[in-house]
């Protein structure tokens, strides 16, 4: 105990046996920025390797194409030479038939042969380590790759809950267990969401951009070789970035839909529930009572994202046909109904099962707790699900 007093003052940290949340104010920032650095450090690491990644992917490809070739310039060289040895050998055992001058003469060529065959076999020996090599490298490289990309993932969600503010830690004693249960569960909400987020950006814009990139390389080849043939090429090009434009949108979308910030709550889910119409066989009608004010931005955020799992819900367990949000602004709250027509669940039994995580009703629930509002679901096989949500707000 007294080396970690020490270390702390030499690090010019006060340090009293009464709890100073100053102090650990102080030791959480110098903590967030060494991570910081260290993040853009590990990020930089994953960069360089992708880049290299994918430049000895492309020779990797070409020296195997390099080997084909070889090996099948050596096998047919291979019995060149041996049809000039055995012309050798037969001219060479009839002295009488043929002359000094032909006995020569397959001597050169067959010595020739050899000669080239060697070359050959050398340089497909060359090619072979060159392969070898660069496979290891690829592996290693991937390797890298990974655990950068994990890295990453994990000092992120690491930085936004250190983040989050640490300034009551002292206060509420009782209230810590409850407050790391719901904090490990937005953490899993948060890696959840980042591994959807990268997954995908590397199955659709980072495949896109990849094939965009060897696209285009074809067009230049192209130009000059067979230039008739580019202006189908970049047509064919244009479609391929107008694609990968459009998933590029959906992401941000997922991610923060604009109109929130820009014309508020009631607009913004109204957008995604007709987005959501115009996807999937379940029809979701939106109903709004009252003045559209706008909240807290954080707030806006939560509202949103608890309505957008909740009609995902629907999606995915309910076997619904048509359901109903209920939005409701009042003076000093706003409440939220969200009802379908599925077959309904044991509430007890969904809710106690750890690997289903409550249909996603648990992070509901502590999204709404985090906002200091209240939450009820109705629910019974065959008899559809209903969903209550009141949450006192400040308007702005």
């Amino acid at each position: 105990m007294e080396n970690k007093k020490e270390h702390l003052k030499k690090r010019g940290y006060e340090v009293n046996t009464v709890f100073d949340i100053n102090a650990l104010d102080r030791i959480v920032k110098d903590t967030l920025e060494a991570i910081e650095r260290s993040k853009n450090q590990i990020y930089d690491i994953a960069e360089n390797s992708r880049i290299e990644l994918i430049r000895v992917s492309q020779e990797l490809n070409e020296v195997k194409n390099e080997v084909a070739d070889i090996i099948k310039q050596v096998d047919h060289k291979a019995v060149i030479e041996k049809k000039a040895r055995t012309r050798l050998m037969e001219v060479s055992k009839d002295l009488q038939r043929f002359t000094e001058k032909d006995i020569k003469d397959a001597y050169d060529q067959a010595y020739q042969l050899q000669v080239e065959l060697i070359k050959m076999q050398e340089k497909e020996k060359l090619l072979r380590y060159r392969r070898d090599h660069l496979e290891a490298s690829l592996r290693r490289l991937s390797t890298t790759v990974d655990r950068a990309e994990k890295l990453v993932s994990q000092v992120g969600v690491v930085l936004n809950y250190l983040g989050g503010g640490l300034q009551e830690l002292g206060s509420k004693i009782g209230e810590v267990h409850q407050a790391q249960q719901m904090a490990m569960s937005i953490i899993r909400a948060q890696e959840e969401e980042r591994k959807r987020v990268a997954r995908e950006i590397h199955d659709g814009p980072a495949q896109s951009m990849a094939n965009i990139v060897m696209r285009a390389e074809y067009c230049q080849k192209l130009l000059d070789l067979q230039p008739e043939r580019v202006r189908g090429e970049l047509f064919a090009l244009q479609e391929l970035v107008r694609s990968s434009l459009t998933d590029v949108r959906k992401i941000i979308f997922d991610l923060r839909p604009m109109v929130l910030d820009d014309l508020g709550l009631a607009p913004a889910i109204k957008r995604y529930l007709s987005d959501y119409n115009d996807q999937f066989d379940v029809q979701v009608e939106f109903l709004f009572i009252g003045q559209q004010k706008r909240l807290e931005s954080s707030v806006e955020v939560a509202l949103f994202r608890i309505i957008q799992e909740a009609v995902n819900n629907i999606k995915k367990h309910a076997r619904a046909k048509n359901a109903l949000v209920k939005m409701e602004m009042l003076p000093d709250k706003v409440n939220i109904h969200i009802k379908d027509d599925g077959i309904g669940f044991d509430l007890s039994k969904v809710m106690a099962d750890g690997e289903r995580d409550g249909y996603g009703l648990i992070g509901i629930r502590e999204r709404v707790q985090l906002l200091k509002g209240g939450f009820d679901i109705s629910t019974a096989p065959g008899k559809g699900t209903s969903i209550g949500i009141s949450v006192p707000v400040d308007y702005n």
